[in-house]
């Protein structure tokens, strides 16, 4: 039999702020997290904006300024993340197994900003200055591995990598390795710092992107009529997974159950979503039947809603599929309205939501939804946050390379 898992930890790093509750503040409010990009030099780009998370590392008091120089930025993400959702549950690993405890942080695309400093080194000042911390720095396991090591976690360890889908794939393998008795404690999500010049050109070349530099902030305007594009974001979401028991022996504060996961493939093209969205219907229907729920046991779904003119249809015709006229009754918002696209980090930054969203009662809204497209016609809470009772939400999360995860969080009964 399956154990109970549940969720005792939150932790985000975003454009929006690090502290949840400065997060929860600004989404919210309605703020966007878009604007000018500041990393690198961006004036002979065509698109010259993202969701930027302003960060000094060194006051972020993660590590030490010599342990830092060898974390790429991704990493430092997550490193942050984790540490706030574990202080968030109240854990201490001291405590607990280390055998018992695990990790599993994904990232789309990992270090590419080491790769592209060390690549430079290696053309321009030979073979002999590429820097011994290239490797442990881009890999996409540098996250969980570091996670691991800051809390001498010994259990369940590594990373996934299937690009938007990169988190909520995680978080799906964790909730796994507690229900199936391979760990009690499970710190999982994603991170990503994708915003580096070999990112955002292609991105840009491939025609992903929104064009919108005349007005960044509302760029990111996801089921709009108007909508050209995603907004390329960085950013890291971690949530503390417990067994049940595990969680209410030691008295922990529980924010939701999860549920349900389920996984599927498009099998099609390598970057565009199956336009008839069997792949994510598929998803969705395999994370409810995983959490024996009817589709009309859902209230809110958070949407991968990336503001792409076939993605955001797709999903819309996905959500018909599954919820049928139960459709029309759900509220979706798209969190990537207000922060743009953190890639393999959304899907953990996103549970968090739809964990607040529960717990506070708060339907958080699509912002920069001025136009109805006439092809998704469903309820995208446009523009403002929503006051109502959530006990069961969805996450979903699409990926490039046809990747589609659903993920279930209940209210805990």
């Amino acid at each position: 039999m399956k154990r109970r898992v549940v969720v005792t930890g939150l932790g985000v790093v975003t454009a929006l702020g690090r502290a949840v509750e400065t997060f929860w503040d600004r989404i919210l409010r309605g703020e966007s997290g878009v604007g000018p990009i500041t990393l690198f030099d961006v004036s002979g780009f065509r698109v010259q904006f993202g969701g930027e998370v302003p960060w000094n590392a060194e006051a972020e008091n993660i590590a030490n300024s010599k342990e830092l120089r060898r974390l790429d930025r991704f990493t430092q993400f997550a490193m942050a993340a984790a540490a706030d959702a574990v202080s968030d549950s109240g854990l201490d690993f001291s405590k607990e197994d280390p055998y018992r405890c695990g990790v599993v942080i994904g990232s789309g695309i990992g270090g590419l900003s080491e790769f592209e400093c060390q690549h430079e080194r290696l053309l321009h000042k030979g073979v002999d200055k590429v820097s011994p911390f290239t490797i442990p720095k881009l890999m996409v396991n540098s996250g969980s591995g570091h996670v691991s090591s800051m809390y001498g976690i010994k259990g369940p360890n590594f990373a996934v990598a299937t690009a938007c889908a990169s988190a909520a794939n995680s978080i799906g393998d964790a909730l796994r390795a507690i229900q199936y008795g391979d760990a009690d404690i499970m710190v999982t999500g994603g991170s990503e710092a994708a915003i580096t010049p070999m990112g955002l050109a292609g991105f840009q070349n491939m025609r992903a992107l929104s064009f919108r530099s005349d007005a960044p902030q509302k760029a990111s305007r996801p089921f709009d009529m108007h909508r050209d594009g995603f907004v390329l974001a960085e950013g890291a979401g971690v949530v503390v997974l417990e067994e049940l028991e595990h969680a209410r022996g030691r008295g922990a504060r529980i924010y939701g159950e999860l549920m349900g996961y389920g996984a599927s493939s498009d099998a099609g093209h390598i970057t565009q979503p199956d336009e008839e969205g069997r792949g994510a219907a598929r998803a969705m229907s395999m994370a409810l039947a995983d959490a024996g729920l009817n589709p009309d046991r859902v209230q809110y779904v958070n949407a991968h809603g990336t503001s792409t003119p076939l993605g955001d249809k797709a999903e819309t015709v996905a959500v018909k599929r599954v919820f049928g006229d139960h459709a029309r009754r759900l509220a979706i918002s798209s969190t990537k309205s207000q922060l743009g696209h953190t890639l393999g980090a959304s899907g953990g930054i996103e549970l968090v939501v739809c964990a607040l969203t529960i717990n506070r009662g708060v339907i958080t809204p699509t912002i920069n939804l001025e136009t109805p497209d006439p092809d998704c016609d469903l309820d995208y809470t446009p523009n403002v946050p929503r006051d109502a009772t959530v006990d069961v939400a969805m996450s979903n999360s699409f990926g490039f390379g046809g990747h589609n995860a659903s993920l279930v969080l209940g209210r805990l009964s």
